[in-house]
């Protein structure tokens, strides 16, 4: 990286590597990039020299950068659909990405008054809570708990245990369909469990999403809430 005889300046050229990592898919949307220690013994130089050439791939919009976090490459935010039949695989797909969740919890337990409000059941009735994250194309866009009442959804505890698809575990539990009968969205702040699982600091922004989705009949069969990542997902209303 010190040839003299280049004509290319340094940083230029460490910002030409990193792009080239970036496009060779070392790394991913979301992934965290080496520290500027890390990168300034990588190439050899200064920590002045490698923040520059941060500085260039920030302004290219390949990296996003958040103060005490470091230096992520940047991710294009996914569309996501928001109304009657919402369907997290689908929308992914749609979107052209590649849709995952990954299961963090799954317990059985007494519902809360908000709950049993939201699910029109009695306080305490029990209900199944499913908790996991979200990811398009391998990185992380939220984090979501979902509360299912056990007497209208027997057994959807055992089945989400054999399936990340909500679709599929409330098939199972004897829901043939199911559609969205409220969203509220509200803006709000990370807190450390969402960030560790985001990959953003303690009070980065997140748009919350609750609702109520609804069986054939009209009873209340899932209340959920999202925390998406705001800079990770572009919602659209439909109507």
């Amino acid at each position: 990286m010190r040839n003299t005889r280049s004509s290319t300046p340094v940083w230029q050229a460490i910002a030409g590597a990193l792009r080239a990592d970036i496009s060779e898919g070392r790394y991913l949307p979301g992934d965290k990039l080496p520290t500027e220690a890390q990168l300034s013994a990588r190439f050899g130089v200064n920590r002045h020299t490698v923040r520059h050439a941060l500085s260039q791939l920030v302004d290219d919009g390949l990296v996003r950068t958040r103060r005490g976090a470091g230096a992520f490459v940047a991710s294009t935010p996914t569309d996501y659909p928001i109304g009657a039949r919402v369907r997290f695989h689908e929308n992914l797909l749609a979107a052209g990405r590649r849709p995952e969740k990954r299961v963090l919890d799954v317990e059985c337990r007494a519902a809360t008054a908000g709950e049993a409000r939201a699910l029109d059941v009695d306080d305490g009735a029990p209900v199944c809570a499913y908790r996991g994250l979200s990811l398009a194309d391998g990185a992380p866009i939220a984090v979501f708990e979902s509360v299912f009442p056990l007497e209208r959804t027997p057994d959807i505890d055992r089945y989400l245990g054999d399936t990340s698809s909500v679709t599929d575990a409330l098939n199972r539990a004897g829901v043939a369909d199911y559609t969205r009968a409220s969203t509220r969205l509200t803006a709000v702040l990370a807190d450390v469990t969402q960030a560790l699982h985001l990959h953003l600091r303690e009070g980065d922004p997140l748009l919350r999403s609750t609702s109520v989705n609804v069986d054939a009949a009209g009873h209340p069969v899932e209340y959920g809430r999202t925390w998406f990542a705001g800079d990770r997902v572009t919602l659209t209303l439909e109507t």
